[in-house]
């Protein structure tokens, strides 16, 4: 439950405002219905408010949903301005092992190349992770 907390609160923050909104446009078509002397129906409700909420739905909610839900997904699997990113800090980080740590550094990439694989900008190990012992 704790782990999405994030989750939870913005399906209860999503379920009481649909529900407030369907509530209170209730209310607005009782009275638009009383002014115009008529009985209020629900079949005219339910068609009137299921085209306003999916107004404000596509228009609000599906742009948002696109914009940071879509991009993270794009980013997580590595589209290629992502990958671009992660390749060029890995071809620094490889660049700085081999000048600070010359032959040692060149065996520390070889080895982390050998346990790591990458897929779509993201490593992944697939045998046990190298370790430095003691400083070496």
């Amino acid at each position: 439950m704790k782990r999405y907390a994030y989750g939870w609160l913005t399906l209860a923050f999503f379920t009481v405002s649909f529900g407030l909104h369907w509530l209170f446009g209730w209310f607005a078509y009782l009275d638009e219905a009383h002014e115009h002397g008529q009985a209020a129906q629900l079949t005219p409700y339910l068609i009137e408010m299921g085209r306003d909420t999916f107004e404000n739905w596509q228009s609000e909610f599906l742009q948002l949903l696109w914009q940071v839900v879509g991009l993270a997904y794009f980013l997580y699997i590595g589209s290629p301005s992502s990958k671009e990113n992660d390749d060029r800090v890995e071809a620094k980080i490889d660049a700085l092992l081999e000048l600070v740590g010359k032959a040692q550094g060149e065996a520390l990439i070889k080895q982390i190349d050998e346990t790591h694989l990458r897929h779509h900008g993201h490593a992944q190990v697939h045998v046990n992770p190298p370790y430095v012992k003691g400083g070496e």
